[in-house]
């Protein structure tokens, strides 16, 4: 993308609004932009260094010269050296000269606005265009609908890196193209809505996962160019899947070549260790305080939504920048000027940042990574609210997994643990994370987790991913998660895809993409996910047997579905639950069917109801509930003997255990369907 040069493609209304803070598409005019002077080809280039008292170009294309190409300073005090340098063409690899007024320090940098870099270990720009042919404009025209907060969402997070190698060919990675077939085909099967991509702007330490971002608008080189990316996103759209990347606003690393010490003065971080250094992660807090540093954020937030057409942002350890005292003792943090522990900096920086991008992409979401209590997350900033979109519930998945845990035997005294979640369910728009956070340093996967044998570990596993999809909130797994890797996820290889051959793991395979389906086919699962309306309990008080009962609503009384589990071995016959309604409940998910490894259990299809009161209802059903187990019902307009004959022809009805019938469970619905099979 080659602009038209004449003398510079900063002009006075772009510094001024870079000083005042509001230029939001910084990426336009500063960094590397090929154009041509005089009908010569060259690269114009312009970066922010106000305490500079040289700043040269140097690289392949001038033998890295600290003298042959010195960029100006510009006279409207802004801080900005820019200079246009004649027969450098795209690919010419090139870092900024740095000589500051303090300490005579000198040091070259990379550029903070390349839109390429050399592959890590190497830590130079490369200079590139952003020219590519989109074929996603169905998606974009509808964009609004897939990403609106009354629409599926369940999410497929990954990290590109080790989703799947290339075992033959030294372990390597998967390129970008690569990964627009295997990645797209398999996303797509599995009926995952969107996509989320670990961080994969730029980093030069791979075992950070990109959390230790130096290029904040340059696509890591490790998988290919930016067109490669862009491609890559442009094959999920036309897909039908939306793309978020993970994106960190909150610190950086401190390597030398990156924007640490950028002009010999803490111009990007803060000066105060107190506020500009985070002693866990060993890196440089963001200055919030300063326009420019909040214009090149927001402007890398644009950046990704215009230049690479993604779908949203998740914005990574918010809770870190909302708080002074965020992992800090005391006497290593400072209170504010009203003297609480509110960053009001970085409260500013993320309201700026949220309206500026919703004002011109409104149909994106930017969703806060927030794990502490603070109020409004996801609510407008004109509310008061921090201006997100969604927020991550880290009290489900902590609470919820923490239940999980524990020995059946004793889950009866905790039941509250499981129906705690449903007291705040409303009070933001929360998306449920069982995310890489939770399958890393010890804390083993998904599978592991589960307690007792390896049947039980298979059975609670799908009994939580059947309770998570059912719960109110969108939805997100951690790639390996959706076949019960058993390893905690390892950066350096690739998930254990063999494992497949086994059914066990093939069945929660199996189990998850049905999830997916269902839950974008039934309007009561995400119609009203962040609205009371959606939700009703039935009964949660039966906590001796360890059963939870409710039921999903999209508004129209014939969507509804009946949620019932059991979070016990212990399986439940003639178990008697109140519905909404009258009717045949078919029974359109149970995660104990053996296609998913279970045992076999369950309902014949469906239940009639009956007209006998029960949790406040005036009509029941009595269940057969299987071991750690949950069930899905829908209420069908047909008659028993119908949905009977329809099931029959599907080939879809399981044996219920002769025990079962011997205890007449169902014992009606198993006589028609004798009939019917007759």
């Amino acid at each position: 993308m080659k602009n038209n040069f004449n003398g510079s493609l900063f002009s006075e209304q772009d510094s001024y609004l870079f000083k005042e803070g509001t230029h939001h598409h910084l990426y336009k005019k500063l960094g590397a932009h090929l154009t041509s002077k005089d009908s010569v080809e060259g690269v114009y280039f312009a970066v922010w260094a106000p305490n500079a008292r040289e700043v040269s170009v140097i690289g392949d294309f001038n033998g890295w010269n600290k003298s042959a190409n010195k960029l100006g300073a510009r006279w409207d005090s802004s801080g900005i050296w820019e200079g246009f340098i004649p027969n450098v063409n795209k690919g010419s690899v090139y870092k900024y000269h740095i000589i500051s007024h303090h300490k005579n320090y000198s040091v070259d940098k990379k550029d903070p606005y390349a839109f390429y870099s050399e592959q890590p270990p190497k830590t130079a720009s490369i200079v590139w265009d952003l020219d590519y042919q989109w074929h996603d404009s169905a998606w974009m025209r509808n964009r609004k609908n897939n990403n609106a907060l009354n629409a599926p969402y369940s999410i497929y997070e990954v990290h590109l890196g080790s989703w799947s190698r290339v075992f033959e060919e030294n372990n390597r990675y998967l390129t970008y193209r690569e990964l627009a077939t295997k990645l797209v085909d398999y996303v797509k099967e599995m009926g995952f809505t969107h996509v989320e991509i670990m961080p994969v702007m730029e980093h030069p330490f791979f075992g950070s996962w990109g959390y230790q971002t130096v290029g904040y608008y340059a696509p890591s080189n490790r998988y290919g160019t930016p067109q490669d990316f862009m491609y890559l996103i442009d094959c999920m759209h036309q897909n039908d899947i939306g793309v978020i990347l993970d994106w960190v606003p909150s610190h950086f690393p401190t390597d030398e070549h990156g924007l640490a010490y950028f002009d010999g003065t803490h111009l990007y971080e803060h000066g105060d260790p107190k506020k500009g250094y985070h002693p866990d992660w060993k890196c440089y807090i963001f200055n919030n305080g300063r326009r420019e540093i909040r214009e090149f954020l927001i402007s890398s937030a644009m950046f990704w939504l215009e230049q690479y057409h993604v779908d949203g942002l998740r914005v990574d350890a918010v809770a870190s920048m909302l708080y002074l005292d965020y992992s800090r003792e005391n006497g290593q943090w400072a209170p504010n000027k009203y003297g609480g522990r509110e960053n009001l900096e970085s409260i500013e920086f993320i309201q700026k940042l949220n309206q500026a991008v919703y004002e011109f992409h409104p149909d994106i979401q930017i969703i806060a990574e927030e794990s502490t209590a603070w109020g409004n997350v996801s609510r407008p900033v004109a509310d008061g609210g921090l201006g997100f979109g969604m927020k991550w519930n880290m009290g489900w998945m902590h609470d919820t997994l923490e239940y999980f845990k524990k020995d059946p035997i004793y889950r009866k005294y905790h039941q509250n643990e499981l129906t705690f979640s449903m007291l705040y369910s409303y009070t933001e728009n929360f998306l449920l994370s069982l995310s890489h956070d939770e399958v890393v340093h010890g804390k083993g996967s998904l599978l592991t987790k589960m307690p007792c044998d390896d049947w039980q570990k298979f059975a609670n596993l799908r009994l939580l991913y059947g309770y998570m999809f059912a719960h109110p909130g969108k939805k997100l797994l951690f790639m390996g998660a959706e076949f019960a890797q058993r390893d905690e996820w390892y950066h350096e290889k690739s998930l254990d895809w063999h494992l497949l051959q086994y059914d066990s793991h093939k069945g929660i395979q199996k189990l998850v993409k049905d999830l997916n389906h269902i839950y974008k086919k039934e309007k009561a699962f995400f119609k009203h996910d962040f609205d009371f309306k959606g939700f009703e309990w039935i009964d949660a008080g039966d906590w001796e047997k360890s059963i939870l009962n409710f039921v999903r609503k999209s508004g129209i009384s014939d969507e509804d579905i009946l949620v019932s589990c059991n979070f016990t071995p212990a399986p439940h016959l003639n178990y008697r639950v109140g519905v909404t309604q009258k009717g045949f409940w078919e029974e359109i998910l149970n995660s104990d069917s053996k296609i998913y490894g279970g045992s076999g259990m369950g309902n014949l299809g469906g239940v009639e109801a009956e007209k006998v009161s029960a949790h406040g209802k005036d009509h029941s059903i009595k269940l057969t509930l299987p071991p750690l187990s949950v069930l899905y019902f829908k209420r069908r307009k047909s008659s028993a003997k119908e949905i009977i004959k329809e099931i029959a022809e599907d080939e879809v009805i399981e044996e219920v255990p002769n025990e079962a019938l011997e205890e007449g469970a169902n014992v009606t619905l198993m006589q028609e369907s004798e009939e019917v099979l007759e």
